[in-house]
């Protein structure tokens, strides 16, 4: 059976996240109907990197894909897109070996967060917009804070006897481009709600009303108190999934607000 490589974009709002769900629309629903429509079969293996919440974009997503046909990657992948909504689309399939994995072969997981520091007519779906003025550099000061393997429990709407709230943080980046906050995060994979939760205190700190210290406070101890600032998921990207021998994109907006 040939495996494939799928890498994916979508815009999220109109779907209740990335894995299929009874009574819900999702983007690796609409994908299963494309692909049974185009190839005629009705079981196959279709696994993503990882799950997006709804809401939530994909800039590249990954997926793996088990199904018996004779079209070659690129014809496949146009015919797939000619079944798809508009806010969905294949940008690659490539044949893969047998035994690569979507979600256990990827190394890291980049999340990207858009901060609008102004009202926008254009890109409201696509940040988070907001009025208050932010302090720029204390934001920036809190996040060697976060880097490095913590404990994110109180980061998280995970249910930490269910699964280990440790993670290991690469790299947090927050970047000005015109009236946007570029908030970037990397790692080895990321919690339930972690990466709006962590955006959410980061906003919080600039906006004054938390202290640096107590955000960091929330690392050592338990608490429920960063939920409370947890970030809509409008402004939430997957970025890239990073697999051995991957370069990081370029950290770059997804829309242009400048002032």
């Amino acid at each position: 059976m040939p495996r494939f490589k799928m890498t994916i974009e979508y815009e999220g709002t109109r779907y209740s996240g990335w894995q299929v769900q009874k009574n819900a629309r999702t983007v690796q629903g609409e994908l299963s109907n494309a692909i049974r429509v185009v190839t005629g079969i009705t079981h196959f293996e279709f696994h993503g990197s990882g799950r997006t919440d709804a809401g939530v974009h994909a800039l590249q997503q990954v997926a793996h894909l088990d199904v018996k046909t004779v079209l070659a990657p690129e014809i496949l992948r146009r015919k797939i897109n000619d079944e798809l909504p508009a806010d969905i689309n294949v940008l690659e399939i490539e044949r893969t070996s047998p035994t690569f994995h979507a979600r256990h072969d990827a190394i890291a997981r980049s999340y990207l967060y858009q901060i609008a520091r102004r009202r926008t007519a254009f890109g409201k779906r696509y940040v988070w917009w907001i009025k208050d003025a932010l302090d720029v550099s204390a934001m920036k000061g809190l996040l060697p804070k976060f880097v490095g393997m913590k404990n994110f429990q109180s980061f998280t709407a995970d249910d930490p006897e269910e699964k280990s709230t440790m993670v290991l943080v690469q790299e947090m980046q927050l970047v000005e481009a015109g009236d946007l906050l570029l908030v970037r995060m990397v790692g080895s994979h990321f919690l339930w709600k972690m990466v709006r939760q962590l955006t959410g205190v980061l906003a919080a700190v600039g906006r004054g009303v938390v202290d640096p210290a107590q955000a960091e406070q929330w690392l050592r101890t338990t608490s429920d108190e960063p939920a409370r600032f947890t970030a809509p998921p409008s402004g939430l990207f997957l970025e890239q999934v990073l697999y051995r021998g991957d370069r990081p994109r370029p950290l770059r907006s997804v829309i242009n607000i400048g002032s």
